[in-house]
């Protein structure tokens, strides 16, 4: 079983909470989700989607077919109608859309006269459309319900009523009146218990388990809600966090917090990076270790604020002022940003550098459905952070001990007997501004020096083998179950393909990528930017140049059918 809805209308009429609800209600059923959302950068009108794929088996990416749309406005239909498939359903109320002609296609419900029924308000229209949709497919209503009384408790328990009693009426509607309309079924599974939950939530549980304390941001889409989530969710644990009034202030504050002693973190995108990036290189200046969830939404400039683009690579791997070493991680999925931001802060700490977690929009906006994390695993490495007692055991202490590791033991201000001067100037091992070129050679080579521990921290990319394969798929980041998705089309239809998939990017991973693109006779790069800046950056690292880039850069994620499409025109 795999099954695509969709709900679209204007901002404002609810379309993110109709999606998320439905996708909710099939997750816990125990069935597996992948959902994405599409809104534009408006309070109010303009065009807003929410489409849910759900399957009795894993799913990672999006489906451009639809089963079921529900069109909440005439725009809806007529944008989206190609996308149904032919047995399909749109579920619709004619007469409020003002729609004179019924179609074989159309599923008219009366959603605004069952919701004025049952709820004394049309703006019971939405859980109308939810009860419709789930009565087409026969799925358990209660699982519904049970969604529906969470997600409106707040509210108070006459909303809660009255939005089941309006959803049990869409679902009654189509049950008694236009059940054999339509012929697929949605049963539950009960596999298990899962979460629900998207990349950015994902991200923020991984900071509050890896110990982090502060954090400041200023608000970005599509990294708002990471700060949203963590000043919510972190009061017990004791998180500071802080809005200043621009992103200068907040990577500042980032680096004061850190120099301080607690582990720190900020997330931005792309606009806001590019104001970090003079605090960047102090961090890198000054051994501070801090992290960045950079977010990668169309540019340049504004661009398009709320679409997803893979076009800051290059950026997130050389912004800031001279030379200075760094880890650049990014994560594929969910789970993938749980683990990669718990690790970026023990990178930071362990080295002594700035970590950046670069996202974008898809894995930070989109919900999947995954298994429990395992807190017990969460293991925190704070380096060489001394503790008060071996402070001061020490006979002098150097904030910027020349050692071979490039490491230097860290105490922090105020800590014992220990006296910690940091300079953004550059300075010597007790941390005092120099000009000398002997001291400045010493002090460079120590810092870069961390790569060579550095590299042997990061994990190889994920490589899947297939047997007899024509071509490898390179991607990065959140083009993950997209590719993953086509190889397994293409293997299908006879054509059999490798999977590299980078998630740390840097260091390079230089010998694990050669090696596996030694594999195959042809290689593709997929990519969200309009250059190709994985293409580039292998050729740069490895000398070995892709047979060719499939790049998208409309501000819409990959879809398997795309890249096999694209695929099929290059190889034929």
């Amino acid at each position: 079983m795999d099954f695509t809805f969709m709900v679209g209308g204007e901002a404002g009429q609810g379309v993110q909470t109709v999606g998320y609800i439905l996708a909710k209600a099939m997750s816990r059923g125990g069935l597996y989700v992948f959902a994405d959302q599409d809104y534009e950068s408006r309070i109010r009108g303009g065009h807003n989607f929410f489409r849910v794929r759900t399957s009795d088996s894993q799913v990672q990416a999006l489906s451009e077919r639809i089963d079921v749309l529900i069109a909440l406005n005439k725009e809806t239909v007529d944008l989206h109608r190609a996308e149904v498939k032919e047995d399909g359903k749109i579920i619709l109320d004619l007469d409020a859309l003002k729609l004179d002609k019924d179609e074989a296609l159309f599923l008219n419900v009366p959603m605004a006269k069952l919701a004025l029924d049952t709820a004394s308000t049309k703006l019971m229209v939405n859980s109308v459309a939810m009860g419709a949709a789930i009565g087409l497919v026969d799925y358990d209503f209660e699982l519904l319900g049970k969604v529906l009384r969470e997600q409106f408790a707040k509210s108070g328990q006459e909303v809660v009523e009255n939005n089941i009693k309006a959803a049990r009426a869409g679902f009654d509607y189509v049950h008694q009146q236009k059940k054999g309309e339509f012929k697929n079924r949605i049963k539950p599974t009960f596999a298990g218990k899962r979460m629900l939950i998207s990349g950015n939530e994902a991200i923020s549980i991984a900071a509050m388990a890896a110990g982090c304390k502060f954090m400041a941001a200023y608000p970005m889409t599509p990294s708002t809600s990471i700060m949203e989530y963590v000043a919510e969710k972190g009061k017990p644990f004791n998180i500071v966090v802080v809005q200043p009034e621009d992103e200068i202030a907040v990577i500042n504050m980032v680096i004061g917090a850190a120099y301080a002693g607690v582990r720190a973190m900020t997330a931005t995108s792309g606009g806001g990076f590019c104001l970090m990036v003079e605090g960047l290189s102090l961090a890198g200046m000054t051994e501070t270790p801090v992290v960045v969830v950079l977010g990668q939404r169309s540019g340049p400039a504004i661009g398009l604020p709320t679409r997803t683009e893979q076009g800051e690579l290059e950026f997130a791997l050389h912004a800031g002022h001279g030379e200075f070493p760094r880890a650049v991680l990014a994560p594929a999925t969910p789970e993938d940003a749980f683990a990669a931001t718990v690790k970026a802060f023990n990178l930071a700490e362990k080295y002594q550098i700035p970590v950046i977690i670069l996202t974008d929009h898809l894995l930070a906006s989109s919900y999947s459905s995954i298994e429990k994390f395992d807190l017990s695993k969460v293991k925190i490495d704070r380096g060489q952070l001394l503790s008060e007692e071996e402070v001061n055991k020490l006979g002098d202490y150097k904030r910027y001990r020349i050692t071979e590791s490039g490491v230097s033991p860290r105490a922090l201000p105020l800590q014992g007997k220990a006296l910690v001067v940091a300079d953004s100037d550059e300075h010597n091992e007790e941390g005092h501004i120099i000009e000398d070129a002997e001291t400045r050679n010493k002090m460079m080579l120590k810092r870069l020096r961390k790569l060579n521990g550095l590299k042997s921290e990061l994990g190889e990319p994920l490589f899947h083998k297939a047997p007899k394969a024509a071509m490898t798929l390179i991607g990065w980041g959140s083009t993950y179950g997209a590719i993953k998705e086509a190889a397994a089309i293409l293997q299908k239809d006879g054509l059999a393909a490798n999977v590299l998939h980078l998630t740390e990017l840097w260091p390079f991973p230089v010998e694990a990528v050669s090696s596996a693109l030694n594999t195959a006779p042809k290689s593709y790069v997929i990519e969200n930017n309009a250059t190709g800046q994985l293409a580039r950056l292998i050729r740069t690292e490895t000398g070995i140049k892709a047979t060719g880039n499939i790049l998208k850069f409309d501000g819409r994620p990959f879809s398997p059918e795309y890249i096999v499409n694209a695929l099929k025109k290059e190889v034929v």
